[in-house]
């Protein structure tokens, strides 16, 4: 392990050859295994690298917790985008029934408007625990990801 830590650091150019043959000559002639930490303590980090992100620390029930945080984001978007829109379309069908002589009573149309965007909203209410769970796993996946960037073989891993 010493000699590969030595030889790694040899190859980018951290150590010229006589300082590697000189290191490597003292880790073959080590007594002990407390005279080896002292040949790379400079090529090494003193701390082991961890994890970059705090998602690679979160606890399951801070996964669970922005789990459901993301649904009532998705859930808040979906009634917003029922609402809004048939808010508008049912003062602009109030504003056209409304003439100088009075109220004069057509179609709904925005009903319409209405039952489409009203879609969305249904699936996203009757499908909470899928979206949930999915959430769940997209979070899971990334926290993955930010543990295996953060090991310190991983060659991946910023120097």
């Amino acid at each position: 392990m010493v000699l590969q830590v030595l030889a790694e650091a040899y190859a980018d150019g951290r150590l010229d050859r006589q300082e590697y043959d000189e290191r490597a000559d003292s880790t073959s002639h080590a007594k002990t295994l407390g005279d080896l930490p002292a040949l790379i303590a400079d090529l090494v980090p003193q701390t082991p690298r961890g994890p970059s992100s705090e998602l690679a620390l979160a606890a399951p029930q801070e996964l669970d917790r922005r789990a459901e945080a993301a649904y009532a984001t998705s859930r808040r978007n979906a009634l917003s985008g029922m609402v809004i829109p048939t808010v508008v379309t049912f003062v602009i069908w109030f504003a056209i029934n409304f003439g100088s002589d009075g109220w004069h009573f057509s179609f709904p149309w925005p009903v319409f408007v209405a039952l489409g965007t009203g879609i969305n909203l249904l699936r996203v209410l009757l499908h909470k625990q899928d979206l949930i769970a999915e959430e769940r796993e997209k979070l899971e996946k990334k926290k993955r990801q930010a543990l295996e960037r953060g090991r310190p073989d991983n060659p991946e891993t910023p120097a």
